[in-house]
């Protein structure tokens, strides 16, 4: 048993001036009560409980409805406020729940539920207005109250229908089953947050099929008259007054639909026209009656309508103009007391749902957290998300429940949908003491103080315009002529051919560009383009980067996304602009694709970290179960973009260095191969079968190996593969022998790393660097790699395998992998044969492919080719001496031997140093220019970008650091091999 309401009250109304409880209980209530042996006892109980007598007192002075029903059921005041409300809510539930039997009539049912709504109305206002209840507990009290109304009237109606042969219930116990009626609560009922005296908002969907195995022969016109049915016997009004107030106009396209609509039509509506204020309104759906597993079914079906893949600001604006259409048709624009709309007027709770229900639209799609009905549960989950601050969900939610309170008082007064203050100055003052204050200015001053901070959490998130446009001055692109003025703005902001860009912009508004010929892209083209080109003017390279945009809206389809995401993040606007002019690159695929964007304004954007297992679980996310091997090397694609994209996007904005980017280039290759290797051994299995006890692992070489990929890095790999002596072939239905099963399996799987799909292409493969090279089969016998290296394998081929890395594949397997490499590399090995052969081979590079562009970081004389050459010598050489050499990294090899006396402490740092230099300059190289890196094509700022990320003042230095580095290591990788030579 629970503590009683009486002993739980916390607050009472303020009663009028000159008045007392006792008197106003006596004259207003105990004289007027229709049952006089009741109100003994309740006169007996108020004498005896002054908290109580207070809080009737105050409700007699201030609501007429509820005084209406305290004289009508004084029985149930007694009951609500001598016992606990929670067990008082809970039993009127179960009581009603038994007046729609088979055998009811529906006048008794309708006279049941209104004699049902009004107790349960008694006690929420009871436990409201004495501080018993949360707002929660009030609106799910309601909320409950509405979903009983609708399933027995929805029951009710069913079991008529079967009794008149109309249809053929499945159940008789659960009407709605099987019957294809559903019935969903949307809005505030939807989401369990009804208020004291609102209407319903319920759509009624029907499926056909069911209902015709049902036996409905016209299903549309039988579901037509259930609803009417169904909400006559819910909103009618009686001698016994009314339940809900039934609204059916959220249905799809009610000006042209019945109120019943057929579930394909709603899909084909919702998929093809439906608008952000529908998806808004699906957030909160919930079956309340009819199937209610069938209207689970089409809520989930409905998610991709609701929860868009990609981020979606286009519903901030939608949502926004909405909020402000309101304020200019209903007037509640300003805020003054007198006539204040607390739900839509500026600072009121439409403000706090339009703030959580935009967020949950625009980042629910990636954030499955965010899909909740609850507006005070939403604030939290986007407090978790990092979305909001901690301080902006207290104050929301402190002042959502304030808000929602004082909406209950407005309509406990006369059972009205009102959330309008009073205008008269006399009424507005018996309201604010209804609510608890003393006086109309301290009921001011509370409502301001709310309003005012809801206002500007509400106009950070909607009404941030763009600031970067009054820095531009005077930009026109109308007319066919250049605007003096516009040349000069264009010219102050950097751009060194102002001309050619004007006409650039000139054309976009003209429609030259298909991606933005419809009007609206147009429209947001034009409130964009100053922002757009002041955040151009801070790059690198403002002309260069204006061309790749203009060359995206040649090859983009529709640009509106694109550039609705960048109004409405300024943040955004300048990491977009930047990759314009820095990263080529990831400028074709930020263009391309937009939604890569999303992760930029994700809060994890600022997290350094690429962990491999964080990249695998997110590449393994997205690609999911595909239906189809197709399907599925679309989805890699599209996770390989995306996390690239943030590799990039991270290096730009200063979040990682060079070398972390290598990192997560590696990351994001090797979550790749490990999806693609489980993907396609299982598509492989499911047609040929399973070699029983076979095992195999893909081994990543060369800079995946040693986890420093670039963004044009291609995948040096080996398969690898082992089964028992005797193995017998594949138990599918197409059978193969063992090793006919992993050649094939093999090149499977580089065919699902290479082959060009819908999403373009993956990565590069090169299985050179396995056994005895393209003379041998695409899958090396393990035993055989093995006897391979002890014997015939030359020692370049021994070098590849310094940076030999198990990336995917059986654990097993891949931990003999692994001893067996560390096992070759530390055999002992004459260090001037090692050093003769290494010297050879760079001899032959430089022959084939040059060595005298300096620019050529990998292959220029003294660059990475000479580093990684040299370290692999160390380990060759002297790996069996010193096991610490066996760094994958060529700058870890170089700190390992700074100890070993192999080379000088100082020189071992300098070739750390200019490994990384080279590294991350080389990186850089490849952001900004997509061809052969020419110093004299690409703008001095691209040079001085490149020196700056990593350390040098300007492009001057940055080639004079280079010359000298390479000059040493190339000084240093002599000396050390000649010596080994002896």
């Amino acid at each position: 048993m629970g503590e009683p309401l009486c002993e739980r009250l916390k607050a009472a109304p303020v009663l009028p001036a000159r008045a007392s409880a006792e008197a106003l209980v006596a004259s207003e209530l105990l004289e007027r009560l229709y049952d006089a042996e009741a109100g003994t006892a309740l006169s007996e109980y108020l004498a005896a409980h002054p908290a109580s007598q207070e809080l009737v007192a105050g409700i007699l002075a201030h609501s007429p409805f509820l005084t209406q029903i305290m004289r009508r059921d004084p029985a149930g005041l007694l009951a609500s406020l001598t016992g606990d409300p929670a067990e008082r809510r809970d039993g009127l539930l179960r009581e009603i729940a038994t007046a729609s039997r088979s055998d009811t009539a529906t006048a008794d049912l309708m006279r049941e539920l209104r004699r049902f709504r009004q107790a349960m109305a008694l006690l929420v206002a009871l436990a409201d207005i004495g501080g018993a209840w949360t707002v929660e507990e009030v609106t799910q009290a309601l909320s409950a109250t509405a979903d009983m109304a609708v399933r027995l009237a929805s029951e009710h109606a069913l079991r008529q229908a079967a009794d008149l042969g109309r249809i053929t219930l499945p159940d008789a116990s659960e009407p709605g089953t099987g019957s294809g009626l559903v019935v969903l609560a949307l809005g505030k009922h939807g989401a369990g947050e009804l208020n004291y005296s609102s209407d319903i908002d319920i759509v009624v969907f029907f499926d056909p099929e069911m209902a015709e195995a049902a036996g409905v022969a016209e299903p549309s016109s039988f579901f037509v008259k259930l609803t009417q049915q169904i909400a006559r016997i819910i909103q009618e009004r009686t001698p016994d007054g009314y339940v809900f107030r039934v609204d059916l106009r959220l249905r799809p396209d009610p000006g042209s639909t019945h109120v019943a609509v057929a579930l394909p039509t709603a899909y084909s509506y919702y998929e093809t026209v439906g608008q952000n204020w529908e998806r808004a309104a699906m957030i909160k759906a919930r079956p309340v009656a009819g199937d209610i597993d069938l209207g689970r079914r089409f809520i989930a079906d409905l998610a991709p309508f609701i929860w868009r893949k990609y981020f979606d600001f286009a519903a901030i604006a939608d949502i926004h103009a909405m909020k402000r259409q309101i304020q200019s048709v209903k007037g509640f624009e300003t805020l003054s007391l007198p006539g204040h709309n607390v739900k839509l007027g500026r600072g009121g709770i439409r403000e706090i749902e339009f703030f959580v229900q935009t967020q949950q639209l625009v980042f629910g799609g990636r954030r499955p957290a965010l899909r909740g009905p609850r507006t005070l549960d939403m604030l939290g989950e986007l407090t978790k998300e990092n979305w909001i601050s901690p301080q902006a969900r207290d104050e929301l939610t402190d002042s959502y429940c304030w808000l929602r309170t004082i909406e209950h008082r407005l309509q406990m007064r006369n059972d009205e949908q009102t959330q309008t203050l009073p205008a008269d100055a006399k009424d507005l003052e018996a309201f604010a003491r209804f609510c608890g204050y003393p006086s109309t200015a301290a009921f001011d001053k509370a409502l301001t103080a709310h309003a005012r901070r809801v206002e500007s959490h509400y106009a950070l998130l909607f009404e941030d315009a763009p600031s970067l446009a009054s820095e531009a001055g005077a930009l026109s692109f109308t007319g066919t002529e250049d605007d003096p003025e516009t040349l000069e703005t264009l010219r102050k902001l950097g751009f060194r051919q102002p001309s050619l860009a004007a006409e650039t912009v000139r054309g976009w508004h003209f429609g030259r560009r298909p991606a933005v010929t419809s009007a609206r892209a147009r429209e947001v083209l034009t409130e964009l383009t100053p922002a757009l080109l002041v955040a151009l003017g801070r790059t690198t390279d403002p002309d260069g980067a204006l061309a790749h945009l203009d060359n995206a809206f040649v090859r983009m389809p529709a640009a509106v996304e694109l550039l609705t995401l960048l109004r409405s993040r300024e943040a955004l606007l300048g990491i977009f602009a930047e990759i314009l002019g820095s990263a080529p690159r990831l400028a074709k695929v930020a263009a391309l694709y937009p939604h890569v964007l999303d992760a930029v304004i994700d809060p994890a954007f600022g997290a350094p970290s690429h962990r491999r297992e964080t990249v695998a679980e997110r590449v393994r996310a997205v690609v999911g179960t595909p239906p189809s091997v197709e399907e599925g090397l679309d989805r890699m694609r599209d996770a390989a973009r995306q996390e690239n994209f943030l590799v990039g996007a991270r290096l730009l904005s200063g979040v990682i260095t060079a070398e972390q980017a290598g990192h997560g280039y590696a990351a994001v290759a090797e979550a790749c191969l490990r999806t693609a290797f489980e993907d396609t051994r299982a598509a492989f299995v499911a047609e040929h079968g399973v070699i029983p006890g076979a095992e195999a692992v893909v081994v990543g070489l060369g800079r995946l190996g040693a986890g420093e990929l670039t963004p044009s890095s291609d995948l040096d790999l080996m398969l690898l593969y082992d089964r028992p002596e005797h193995a017998e072939p594949s138990d599918g239905a197409r059978p193969l022998d063992p090793v006919t099963w992993h050649v094939r399996f093999s090149q499977r799987l580089v065919a699902a790393l290479t082959v060009p799909t819908r999403r373009g292409t993956l990565y590069q493969v090169d299985l050179r660097l396995r056994p005895s090279g393209n003379k041998s089969p695409a899958a090396t016998q393990f035993e055989g790699f093995v006897a391979y290296h002890q014997g015939e394998a030359e020692i370049w081929e021994e070098m590849a395998l310094t940076r030999a890395r198990v990336v995917a594949g059986d654990p097993a397997l891949g931990q003999r992998a692994a001893d067996a490499i560390r096992g070759i590399l530390l055999r002992r090995r004459d260090p001037a044969k090692v050093a003769a052969a290494v010297a050879e081979m760079r001899t032959l590079i430089a022959k084939e492919k040059g060595e005298s562009d300096p620019w050529d970081l990998k292959l220029a004389a003294g660059g990475l080719t000479d580093l990684d050459f040299l370290a692999q010598f160390l380990v060759l050489a002297h790996a069996h001496k010193h096991p610490e050499l066996l760094a994958q990294t060529t700058a870890g090899v170089f700190q390992a031997a700074k100890g070993t006396g192999l080379i000088g402490e100082e020189d071992a740092l300098r070739l750390a140093g200019a490994a990384r230099l080279f590294g991350d300059v080389q990186l850089w190289q490849r952001f900004t220019v997509e061809e052969r890196f020419d110093p004299k094509a690409v703008p001095e700022r691209v040079l001085r970008r490149i020196a700056t990320a990593v350390g040098l003042p300007d492009a001057k230095v940055l080639k004079a650091e280079l010359d000298e580095t390479r000059g040493r290591v190339r000084t240093l990788f002599r000396q050390v091999l000649g010596a080994a030579k002896g």
